[in-house]
């Protein structure tokens, strides 16, 4: 089998109000991503997903359709997209990080992959490790106080355990959000602060001690970019357990967490490392030693979503019944992408075993949420 065309659609897709999402990046109120319709020469199409943000990782939609249609898709036209390993290293040697662009296409390779094989993806990824259906913390945005705790509490009553409140911004504002959210669901449910690389190492330490009476489970990405050395320093002044998130991108980003012991956990998913076999490479060099990693999010569509459910589903060191992870990005959009939407029920998302991502995509649908200018 032979991967003979590749076309890009940009889609976008506001979020429900009340799941309008704030972080120490800024505000994200429209989804605007790229997706992926791969074709083979034996009939079989594989689709992917883009979940660019250009405040995040840098990539751009409009960017994205030319990288793709210029340097990646030329390097994989004539691959077998049953052979992730050289779709993977075509596309690296024609263009250094892009890893929501790359993984766009890695993962229309599995779905076409399974597909053919009449197999669900996490069956090609070793196998099932843990029940298809996945229980999620839910995201809370960067509200004001009174919101955060009014919303807090409304989630609570939707089955959520687990809370991760998004801070990284002014230390005493995110100290009232955090204190009102702690009030509004009591001393029991887990909760999570994100900093989204918005704090420094200081100012993590600084509000995690004011913060010491609210029972903080995990911290993720307390400190800047590339700030391992403070990551580490963050880790060994407080009592929250640490989370990388914004600063691993690849495995040399893993490397260098593990070797300078700056994190407890990871977060990983295929569009931020660059397609899903490249996660799993993460969490599994991360579970060698010794450090647990959880499922990232985006706030994805369906098919991104489907793919982060089989990397769960197939890889035992994605430890989501110890530390939840986010998959929720659906729910959160007024639109969806898919004829057989993901089903997420409250905290739960089920995973199909259908063959390759388990998703069909409404193209109809897609002309409708298509941007063209």
């Amino acid at each position: 089998m032979k991967i003979t065309g590749i076309e890009t659609y940009r889609v976008r897709i506001p979020l429900k109000p009340e799941y309008l999402m704030i972080t120490a990046l800024g505000r994200h109120d429209v989804s605007e991503y790229v997706l992926v319709r791969l074709q083979t020469d034996q009939g079989v199409e594989g689709v992917g997903e883009a979940t660019v943000s250009p405040s995040w990782s840098g990539e751009t939609p409009i960017g994205t359709v030319a990288l793709i249609k210029q340097f990646l898709a030329p390097a994989v036209i004539g691959l077998d997209p049953r052979d992730a390993e050289s779709v993977s290293a075509a596309m690296d040697a024609v263009a250094r990080h892009n890893w929501f662009a790359k993984s766009a296409i890695e993962m229309a390779c599995w779905d076409a992959y399974g597909k053919a094989e009449a197999k669900p993806v996490y069956e090609l990824l070793g196998g099932a490790r843990r029940d298809p259906t996945i229980r999620c913390r839910f995201s809370l945005g960067a509200y004001d106080a009174d919101r955060a705790q009014s919303r807090a509490a409304e989630i609570l009553a939707q089955g959520f355990t687990t809370l991760k409140v998004k801070v990284g911004g002014e230390p005493e504002t995110d100290i009232a959000r955090v204190r009102a959210v702690r009030k509004a669901i009591g001393p029991e449910p887990t909760l999570v602060l994100d900093a989204n690389c918005g704090w420094t190492a200081d100012t993590a330490i600084d509000c995690l001690h004011a913060l010491s009476d609210c029972n903080i489970r995990l911290m993720e990405q307390p400190t800047p970019d590339g700030d391992y050395l403070g990551m580490a320093r963050v880790r060994h002044q407080v009592w929250p357990e640490i989370m990388a998130d914004d600063i691993c991108f690849n495995l040399h980003h893993a490397e260098t967490l593990i070797r300078n012991d700056c994190c407890d956990v990871i977060s990983v998913y295929p569009g931020k490392n660059g397609g899903i076999q490249k996660a799993q490479r993460i969490a599994e060099f991360a579970g060698y030693h010794g450090v647990a990693c959880t499922i990232g999010s985006n706030l994805e569509y369906d098919i991104a979503t489907a793919a982060m459910g089989h990397l769960v589903i197939a890889t035992e060191n994605i430890q989501v019944e110890a530390y939840p992870g986010d998959m929720l990005g659906p729910a959160y959009h007024q639109a969806g992408v898919a004829r057989n939407p993901l089903k997420i029920e409250g905290p739960q998302v089920t995973i199909s075993d259908r063959p390759g991502l388990g998703v069909d995509v409404d193209w109809e649908q897609i002309k409708k949420l298509s941007v063209t200018s």
